[in-house]
């Protein structure tokens, strides 16, 4: 118990199904020690006509003090590159499995998943996607996984942040905006006085973001 348990195996996930033909996918990262359960109910909130497919898959690692992680704590901003490293690929390969391309895709995370949907959307050799949700989380910094903010110029982003977080302060929110804002992304910046936590006060600005990115795009065609 405690250990690296499940880090070969598939990613567990939870899956909404569109209401017909999906027109994208929104899929959302949870945070240290959640699992693939706890932002599920934020695909009905951010989707609610079902346009897109929605899912949210599990972190392959079982840590202290329970629930599902991305990697092991090597501190702000820096995660463990062990087992970073041995996550993105991993994630990489769930979402290229999707029906959706992943410039349909919007990507979004809270805390540790915010983390990785920021290793995801600027790592290289990836295409963007189609826009990124980044709560309360930070700008990852790990030897061997360079990070390009010129990926996202001309994608909405969203950057939001409770400005009483003791968890991760929201000062690294504001360098990733600040980041994003100078590689020429379309940076929506979201605070209120919370901790670490997803405020209701986010969830209409992020809901609009979510239509926005996938609006202008008919239904995915299968191959």
């Amino acid at each position: 118990m405690g250990g690296l348990s499940g880090r070969r195996d598939a990613l567990a996930a939870r899956r909404r199904e569109p209401e017909g033909e999906p027109h994208g996918a929104l899929v959302l990262l949870h945070g240290r020690g959640a699992d693939e359960h706890d932002l599920y109910p934020l695909l009905d909130l951010l989707d609610p006509e079902r346009r897109l497919l929605g899912v949210t898959p599990g972190g392959p690692l079982h840590l202290p003090p329970g629930g599902r992680h991305w990697y092991t704590l090597g501190g702000i901003p820096t995660p463990d590159p062990a087992t970073f490293l041995d996550t993105v690929p991993r994630l990489e390969a769930f979402l290229d499995a999707l029906p959706v391309p992943l410039e349909r895709v919007v990507l979004g995370g809270f805390s540790q998943g915010a983390v990785m949907t920021w290793a995801l959307s600027l790592g290289p050799d990836r295409p963007p996607p189609a826009g990124v949700i980044a709560i309360s989380g930070f700008l990852p910094r790990v030897e061997g996984w360079p990070l390009d903010p010129g990926r996202l110029a001309g994608i909405p982003v969203a950057v939001a942040h409770g400005s009483l977080d003791p968890v991760i302060p929201s000062q690294f929110g504001k360098e990733a905006a600040e980041t994003l804002e100078s590689a020429g992304a379309d940076v929506l910046r979201l605070t209120a006085p919370v901790p670490h936590m997803i405020d209701g006060s986010f969830l209409e600005p992020l809901r609009e973001l979510v239509a926005r990115a996938t609006a202008e795009r008919g239904p995915v065609v299968a191959d």
